[in-house]
């Protein structure tokens, strides 16, 4: 027999790496996070997402003693911010933080170079809000009422503003307008402040919004709020009437707010961060911030099934909604 004890060595010390890195890898995950956490956010500085982003990650900051960093990439109806995620390494550093409507609306009105049900995966909702229809307070109007005589009376020659174009603040008003017969033109924004910004200006005169970017305008009276697309009265608005109470029941939405993952990072670490989540909104002090907002917190025990559920549903229910109003993609 020929012994080669170099040739053995090598052996000897392939066998033992091979062995020991399962144990490296397991080792990795357990100690997620140990280093600083992305959430990226389709949506500029001040919007109604990137608070909730911000507010979620203080808390899981503070829970981890890692950094959590915001980086707002907006517009193109979030496929900005996936496409950096879907760039990015899938080792559970970096997630999306979006409004519901990513999956549920966006997908009818923009070409995705990737499948949002299966190149996402949803982690937790962490948020929800309702929309809220608000007008330029130059206006004289001060309901739904004297708002359809308005626009009715002026066909043609009024605007309503989004904060994004194909995002479900577009598709609310467009189906509005459908329910109420009315005629106006959509003004397509990147995000809610620079649309706010020119409502407040007068160059367009509606929109439908989050409430949590709206919601300070509305109290300062630097916006009128019209109604509410909760099923119930809010109450962060108790004066302002529901779109079911002004006659339009089937336009009842609520906003969910989800973060996501992608299906590749380990479910140990999407479960550990998912855990996180989950501890950061059953806080009072984030329940707290979020009802500042106008938002509710989202429900700890709703489950990952559940939510893929829901969001399938609500994707086929736009679909079918679309279809029957002969939406076209701008």
């Amino acid at each position: 027999m020929n012994f080669n004890a170099s040739s053995f060595s090598r052996r000897t010390c392939l066998l033992a790496l091979l062995a020991v890195l399962p144990c490296a890898h397991v080792a990795a995950q357990s100690a997620w996070p140990n280093r600083p956490i992305r959430i990226l956010v389709p949506a500029p500085a001040g919007g109604a997402s990137d608070m909730i982003a911000r507010t979620v990650a203080e808390s899981v900051r503070k829970s981890t003693n890692q950094t959590v960093l915001v980086e707002n990439k907006p517009g193109a109806g979030g496929i900005i911010a996936v496409e950096t995620m879907l760039g990015a390494p899938r080792d559970g550093y970096t997630f999306v933080l979006s409004p519901n409507s990513l999956v549920t609306e966006n997908p009818h009105s923009y070409k995705f170079r990737f499948d949002p049900f299966k190149d996402l995966a949803p982690v937790a909702e962490v948020a929800s809000v309702a929309l809220v229809l608000v007008a330029d307070p130059g206006l004289p109007l001060a309901n739904i009422t004297e708002m359809v005589a308005y626009v009715k009376a002026r066909p043609a020659k009024t605007s309503y503003a989004s904060y994004s174009p194909g995002t479900l603040s577009h598709l609310k008003g467009m189906q509005f307008s459908k329910a109420a017969g009315l005629s106006m033109e959509h003004v397509g924004y990147k995000g809610s402040p620079p649309a706010l910004q020119d409502l407040m200006g007068g160059q367009v005169q509606f929109m439908f919004d989050g409430m949590g970017t709206s919601l300070p305008l509305i109290k300062n009276s630097k916006v009128r709020a019209l109604a509410v697309t909760s099923a119930k009265r809010s109450p962060y608005l108790p004066d302002v009437p529901t779109l079911a109470e002004a006659g339009f029941p089937e336009l009842s939405q609520i906003m969910g707010t989800t973060i996501w993952s992608t299906p590749d990072v380990p479910l140990e670490i999407r479960d550990k961060f998912r855990q996180e989540l989950l501890k950061a909104i059953s806080t009072p002090s984030v329940k707290s911030q979020l009802a500042a907002l106008g938002m509710d917190a989202g429900n700890p025990s709703q489950t990952i099934p559940d939510l893929e559920k829901a969001l399938k549903q609500d994707n086929e229910h736009t679909g079918q909604m679309l279809r029957s109003i002969n939406y076209k993609p701008q």
